[in-house]
């Protein structure tokens, strides 16, 4: 990997396709070819490609050696964002710029960013404040093939599982991860518990598992 490649932030999201739980954005900090070593020889990379346990192992290992930043957004202000916004895509923007911004004004040194692709390009740059527009922004689809990334990847996963774990015990029943049909059950149950409004507290309601739950109640 040239030079020209190193001293750069990556981000990534996860929780977007998950019915329950938040969405969580992380960004990391890869300052050298050190840094680029220790997390191959983490083997490190995208995280949907690791168990769930082993992403927890990663991401303390990551944030234990490397600049990151976490931005999660819980179930009800996504829902707020959501509603006011009206597209996934402009909610994902923010929460890129401001993971971006987090590092970049921390380490000055940082010369770009790179992310997966989503949307439209402009969305991320608009929503960069001052010192993230400074920064070169790379935007490329399957971005997680670049090991700043990834690690971005795994330490969003961890958050959000962590998150979610959390939001169980509170709901007092588990909240599966993904959108199948034992999430809609989930969901049922969890309606029955606690009524349909406490969805917000713990989903993304615009998902069209929302719509099938009521188009049966009727």
């Amino acid at each position: 990997m040239g030079v020209a490649e190193r001293g750069r932030i990556g981000t990534d999201e996860s929780g977007k396709g998950d019915y329950f739980g938040p969405l969580v954005v992380a960004a990391v900090y890869v300052r050298d070819g050190a840094d680029e070593e220790f997390l191959r020889g983490l083997e490190v990379r995208d995280s949907k490609r690791i168990s769930d346990r082993r992403v927890a192992v990663l991401a303390a290992e990551v944030a234990k050696k490397l600049p990151h930043s976490r931005v999660a957004i819980g179930p009800a202000r996504y829902n707020e964002l959501y509603e006011s916004l009206g597209n996934l895509n402009r909610i994902l923007a923010w929460a890129h710029a401001r993971a971006i911004e987090n590092l970049a004004a921390a380490f000055p040194a940082a010369t770009r960013a790179v992310t997966d692709k989503f949307g439209d390009d402009a969305y991320v740059a608009r929503a960069l404040m001052k010192r993230g527009r400074e920064l070169e922004l790379v935007q490329k689809v399957r971005a997680e093939e670049d090991v700043a990334v990834a690690a971005a990847s795994v330490i969003a996963r961890a958050e959000f599982l962590r998150r979610l774990e959390s939001l169980s015990k509170k709901a007092g029943t588990p909240l599966p991860k993904g959108a199948s049909a034992s999430v809609e059950e989930a969901a049922r149950r969890l309606v029955k518990k606690r009524g349909e409004d406490s969805l917000k507290e713990f989903a993304k309601v615009h998902f069209k598992t929302t719509s099938r739950l009521c188009l049966e109640d009727d």
